[in-house]
């Protein structure tokens, strides 16, 4: 019984770390989900953006500049990244896959050239989480008040945009390239936007990662693509995809919800290294489920690959 307290005990103590971390990180979630779900694009970029972000976000606050300018500089630097993404598909008709891969291995190069160096801290700067009304400013509740209202502004703006002719121009193409473009809708631009979107939200948590934690890294962004991926299936387990709005909904509840299960490993005395292994593990079983509950009931048809 002491056991299970002191577990208890632990895993409410993390819940305002981890909430303040699931809050920033679930910009990167979003930035998953765009792609993959909206535009039938399966997309590597995120584990370039977020970094390319954050190292834009440092070198900006180290420079002296707006925690918001630093912010705005990094979303645009994402974008150009999802765009050029995108464009390379589209233009040398390459896999998607493989295109984010290309993007993500230059980005890691030019993030060092952002930065000079492989590390930058910036602690002492002005980070946007300072400006927290009713808290003292370092604290996580000053974090999770400044992400939580980012995250309902940009979670009530794409509800509007893609109810709109163009976001829902943009939804057809993910649906059936041939029969968007057929009806008139510009796929290029389509898709480059949605990449370029997307890749823009995973710049910002990287940007809101640099702030929060003090120091930016070009390896930050290593293995929050599969962290993405689990919060994203968790998400959609418990809100679905059905409708846009569970499809908006499903990154942020996800992310929340996966690490405050990551948190309760690490208060059960989970180690560390484990928990890659572990979500791994938990993200293949997610995937693979729907392909065990069909194989009772007749072969499926084959899923085609975008290419």
């Amino acid at each position: 019984m002491t056991f299970i307290q002191d577990i208890l005990t632990s895993f409410v103590g993390l819940i305002p770390v981890t909430l303040a971390q699931s809050l920033i990180l679930a910009f990167v979630v979003l930035g998953i989900m765009i792609p993959f779900r909206m535009l039938s694009f399966p997309d590597l970029t995120s584990e370039g953006a977020f970094p390319l972000g954050g190292c834009v976000s440092g070198v900006m606050l180290a420079a002296g500049a707006s925690p918001v300018a630093a912010i705005l500089v990094a979303l645009v630097a994402g974008f150009a990244a999802g765009c050029c993404t995108a464009f390379i598909h589209l233009r040398f008709r390459i896999h998607t896959l493989l295109a984010g891969i290309l993007m993500m291995t230059m980005l890691y190069s030019i993030n060092l050239r952002i930065m000079g160096r492989s590390n930058l801290s910036v602690f002492g700067t002005t980070a946007v989480f300072d400006w927290a009304p009713f808290v003292q400013p370092g604290f996580p509740a000053a974090k999770i008040i400044i992400a939580g209202v980012l995250a309902l502004i940009v979670f009530f703006l794409l509800n509007l945009f893609f109810n709109t002719e163009k976001g829902t121009a943009m939804r057809a193409v993910g649906a059936n390239p041939d029969m968007a473009e057929a009806q008139g809708i510009n796929v290029w631009a389509a898709t480059i936007g949605g990449v370029g979107i997307a890749s823009a939200f995973s710049a910002t948590g990287g940007a809101l990662m640099v702030q929060s934690q003090g120091f930016a890294d070009v390896n930050m962004g290593i293995g929050i693509l599969i962290n993405g991926l689990a919060a994203l299936m968790i998400g959609e387990a418990i809100v679905g995809k059905h409708t846009v709005l569970r499809q908006l909904s499903a990154p942020f509840v996800g992310a929340v919800a996966y690490y405050q299960l990551v948190s309760f490993c690490l208060a059960a005395g989970m180690p560390p290294p484990d928990l890659k292994l572990a979500t791994g593990l938990f993200v293949l079983a997610m995937l693979a489920l729907p392909s065990i509950k069909r194989s009772r009931g007749p072969a499926p048809a084959r899923e085609t690959i975008r290419e």
